[in-house]
């Protein structure tokens, strides 16, 4: 039906008759002649429909209201001195239209096409509309640019894309499972995969060698800017790798998705052991765009005659005193100011938070009366103060002061607005820890299917060959180097207290694999929607989505989840509890 898209359209084209369709994104009238802008995926043209050149088509175009559907036929012709449009890609042409058919008509629309200012749901309940914007098609055709890349890297280095199931055994992976009741097999349910992780692993133990996916994964946890109840990943498996196999193909892959999205990157990428990022950055997924990275003050501390400080300082296993400077922090932030950051990161459960002013004559503030000054400068050494900067000081439990530290640091990179927006800051976070204790009891960081480092260290110690890669303080991936021997796997189990009989009940298929010859293997999955996330600076995962369910898993477009017949239960052996009554 057409002979160019809109915008391929510009002076070459003059004196060419042309054919174009779309959508009448507004039209005007002016003194008898009708201009429509018409739209398609790649933006706007104009057409003028003159009754001296149609009047055919000038009586159809005055029929004309937005967003009904045209096809037209006309010459193309510079547009007169000073009526150019410099804001469109086509903004020094016009087509002259000879003839336009409206294919379809359009009742009045909810909102204008485009217009950033209406609410999320209603452009989530008439997403079709939504994506009409050409602002939306090139985060999507960006989208499918780096999927391609993906693939055909992947290709490239000899590996198999291979599709595992949808419907599966619901196991234990730290998020809950989304389930499916069994017609055929009443009273029991598959699982929607939270990962493909034990059929990828399978398939290394099948001789695949290579494998990836561009994988749909579930998970029915509470829901962020970040996060979908249904997200995409890119998923890869390598038999017979190290750690550094895996690294190198991905930083090959995320090279070749960037440049396909035009943007240059710069491999290898720095890496930082995972204690090393809790104890500077207070995350496993530090933001790097920035400094403001935390010292540990702790022995100092010690030494101060305030008892608080001094006491918590005693043991320095289970508690930690950190101090965050601020360059020219005394003169950007007010005292009122620095006495108010407390109430931020009261928020996270800190107890209070404590400050010095580094002034031409040392270091001013309500602590300094608590050291003696050699124990003042030794702060200003390690902490390398010049005058003009504030440092800030958390104390307490490790995990809390890690924690609001890390949050406090974000908090003032914003407040500075220090955060540069072009740059993509990659970093490696690796060695993770193997296990988190909480309350007495022991869950796997990653998962339980992860290599430990050295087995036989202290439980509260051990490493994993696990690593992340973080893109501007955004997890992107992680992966590991699996287990891949029976008595290593069991062990970990014994670890995580799962015994012998649940071992076998939900992960049999992948113990019984591991007895027949199961190749050391690792791999790592990338969340493709973050990444392009990032890439479109979107502002909520939603956005690179086509049709993406809201922060209370809703689908607003199909009104899902929704009630199902009576008929359809009694067929799946379920019945319904009253909702109790508020």
């Amino acid at each position: 039906m057409r002979s160019h898209y809109c915008t391929d359209i510009d002076e070459k084209n003059i004196g060419e008759i042309v054919e174009v369709c779309g959508w009448s994104n507004n039209s005007r009238d002016h003194g008898g002649v009708i201009f429509i802008d018409l739209r398609d995926k790649s933006g706007l043209v104009q057409l003028v429909c003159d009754p001296a050149d149609s009047k055919e088509a000038h009586e159809i175009a005055n029929k004309v209201r937005d967003e009904y559907v045209l096809r037209a036929k006309g010459k193309v012709r510079a547009r007169g001195e000073g009526l150019e449009n410099p804001r469109l890609k086509t903004g020094k042409i016009e087509i002259v239209v000879e003839e336009l058919v409206i294919e379809n008509a359009s009742e009045p629309v909810p909102f204008v096409i485009g217009d950033n200012s209406v609410g999320e749901e209603t452009r989530l309940k008439y997403r079709y509309l939504d994506l009409r914007n050409p602002k939306a098609y090139e985060t999507f055709k960006l989208r499918s640019k780096a999927a391609i890349a993906a693939r055909n890297l992947l290709d490239s280095r000899g590996f198999l894309e291979v599709e595992t199931p949808i419907l599966t055994k619901s196991t234990p992976e730290g998020a809950r499972d989304y389930l499916v009741p069994s017609r055929v097999h009443n009273g029991e349910f598959f699982a929607l995969p939270q990962s493909p992780q034990l059929f990828k692993q399978l398939l290394m133990c099948s001789g695949f060698d290579r494998y990836f996916q561009i994988a749909k994964c579930f998970r029915d946890e509470d829901l962020r800017a970040d996060r979908q109840p249904e997200f995409t990943q890119i998923d890869i498996e390598m038999s017979f790798c190290t750690q550094e196999d895996v690294i190198e193909v991905t930083e090959a892959l995320l090279k070749d998705i960037f440049a396909a999205c035009g943007h240059e990157i710069q491999t290898p990428f720095r890496r930082m052991r995972y204690k090393d990022a809790m104890e500077k950055y207070g995350s496993d997924k530090p933001d790097l765009r920035y400094d403001l990275a935390m010292v540990d003050v702790i022995d100092i501390f010690e030494r101060c005659s305030n008892e608080i400080f001094s006491s918590i300082a005693k043991d320095k296993k289970k508690n930690r005193i950190k101090a965050l400077r601020v360059p020219n922090g005394d003169n950007i932030f007010s005292k009122r100011q620095m006495k108010g950051f407390e109430d931020y990161v009261r928020k996270f459960g800190a107890s209070g938070l404590g400050y010095f002013q580094m002034k031409e004559d040392g270091l001013k503030g309500p602590l300094t009366k608590f050291f003696e000054e050699s124990d003042l400068e030794e702060i200003i050494k390690v902490c390398d103060l010049q005058v003009g900067d504030a440092v800030f000081f958390g104390a307490g439990a490790k995990s809390l002061v890690l924690d609001y530290m890390g949050r406090f640091r974000i908090f003032l990179a914003n407040e500075m607005n220090i955060i540069p927006e072009d740059v993509f800051e990659f970093l490696w976070v690796v060695d993770f820890e193997m296990f988190e204790i909480a309350e007495g009891k022991v869950k796997a960081l990653h998962h339980p299917f992860t290599m430990p480092k050295d087995l036989d260290a202290p439980i509260d110690e051990m490493e994993s060959i696990a690593y992340d890669v973080v893109l501007n303080g955004v997890e992107l991936g992680g992966g590991s180097i699996r287990i891949h021997k029976k008595e290593i796997q069991q062990k970990v189990f014994e670890l995580l207290g799962i015994s012998d009989e649940e071992a076998n009940e939900k992960f049999k298929f992948l113990l019984d694999a591991l007895k027949f010859g199961a190749p050391p293997h690792g791999g790592l999955a990338m969340g493709l929607d973050r990444l392009i996330m990032l890439l479109t600076k979107s502002e909520s995962i939603r956005d690179v989505i086509a049709f993406p369910k809201t922060q209370r898993a809703q689908c607003l477009l199909t009104q899902a989840p929704s009630p199902v017949e009576n008929e359809q239960l009694r067929d799946l052996g379920i019945r319904l509890r009253e909702k109790p009554k508020a």
